[in-house]
């Protein structure tokens, strides 16, 4: 039996190949300590000599056999820390009678694999649709506009999987393409075969490359169309896993985010006990506002380049539905009121999603819903 009588604080390590996570527990069950251990000496050493001045003997407690993560624990014991490992048994006894934060724990980390995916294929679906964007700007402006930012649309992947580019579009009728879409846009079918038409008409001369495109369009078509599909498919999924989660409603009950948005902050953000207030939240998504100066000259306002890319980039998204497709009346005066003070409209956004962040912060720590009100206009000073 492990002699616990005088230790200062009990120092729980979850260690990892590359980076640790430290909860550090008095025996009165204070935590004083919750942080992410990077793996290095000087920092672990840091931390270590930290807890002991202050309070006096560490136990480093692990669940993993002395073969896992060598480094921190060998620090720990230079540093003059009491090691010790948390039998299996033991730990399973743990999991079981907490077994509402197991559960939470195994679909966070579940969301953590699919989220992940999820954001691979997007950006897959990016390249793919840039590649072809280029292309028709390149040999075919005029159809590129009509169909370059309709691409997300299964109308007009099947449209270019089957036609391909130009000269098969110009060969069939009106009629026929319209019928070919109809099932996939019964309501803008006839439109947009129209639109591509004038779009083709507009163009007499064929550019040098052109017949190739034939072969390239239609095979980026269909790898597009396959990774929509994908998408549309772990999207399912990722729905099913939010709806298991505690903070489901919580989380959604906020204007502009929807699945993918609540399954990205679940996984960054988790219930917001991480972070010590709603600036530190601010702070780690890269929402902090700054000012740029040199001398005396003042550049303007910009979003810090740091914090974590995945969480900037769903409130700043979810940040654009909810004031610029009108999702909440209150935050869109907001956004007015900020560009009518001269801030450009990435400024606004900006503005907008770090007031969110607050309102996140307050709807996890007090477990509230959502509820639109006039934003808080110190913000804007």
């Amino acid at each position: 039996m492990l002699d616990t009588e005088g230790v200062g604080v009990f120092l729980g390590m979850d260690v990892g190949k590359s980076a640790h996570h430290g909860h550090g527990l008095t025996p009165t069950g204070k935590k004083v300590f919750d942080k992410p251990m990077p793996n290095s000496e000087p920092k672990l050493r840091a931390v270590f000599d930290k807890l002991k001045a202050k309070f006096g003997t560490v136990l480093v407690i692990v669940d993993q056999p002395p073969s896992i993560g060598p480094l921190p624990l060998t620090v720990a014991c230079d540093a003059g820390c009491e090691v010790a490992y948390l039998p299996e048994l033991a730990m399973q006894r743990i999991t079981d009678l907490c077994p509402g934060a197991a559960k939470t724990d195994e679909i966070t980390a579940e969301h953590t694999v699919l989220t992940g995916f999820d954001q691979d294929l997007a950006a897959e679906a990016t390249r793919t649709s840039n590649r072809i964007r280029g292309l028709l700007t390149q040999f075919h402006p005029s159809l590129e506009r009509v169909l370059g930012p309709r691409l997300d649309h299964t109308a007009v992947t099947l449209l270019l999987e089957r036609y391909g580019f130009p000269a098969a579009l110009r060969k069939a009728s009106h009629r026929r393409l319209a019928e070919v879409i109809r099932p996939k846009a019964p309501r803008m079918a006839v439109r947009l075969i129209g639109d591509v038409f004038t779009a083709l008409d507009e163009q007499t001369v064929v550019a040098p490359g052109t017949g190739s495109l034939d072969v390239v369009i239609p095979s980026l078509a269909r790898s597009l169309a396959a990774v929509h599909d994908q998408r549309r498919a772990l999207e399912a999924q990722i729905n099913s896993l939010l709806e298991a989660h505690p903070l489901h409603q919580v989380l959604t009950s906020m204007p502009g985010v929807g699945v993918r948005t609540a399954a990205v902050l679940l996984v960054t953000v988790g219930d917001g006990t991480g972070f010590p207030n709603a600036a530190h939240l601010a702070s780690y998504a890269g929402l902090a506002p700054t000012t740029r100066t040199s001398g005396t000259s003042i550049h303007g306002e910009h979003a810090p380049r740091g914090g974590n890319r995945q969480l900037k980039r769903a409130m700043f998204l979810s940040a654009f539905a909810f004031a610029c497709m009108n999702a909440d009346p209150a935050s869109r005066t907001y956004y007015d009121r900020q560009q009518a003070r001269g801030k450009t409209h990435t400024q606004a956004l900006l503005r907008l999603a770090r007031q969110r962040i607050s309102v996140l912060f307050a709807m996890l720590r007090d477990g509230t819903f959502y509820e639109s009100r006039t934003p808080d206009v110190t913000l804007a000073a």
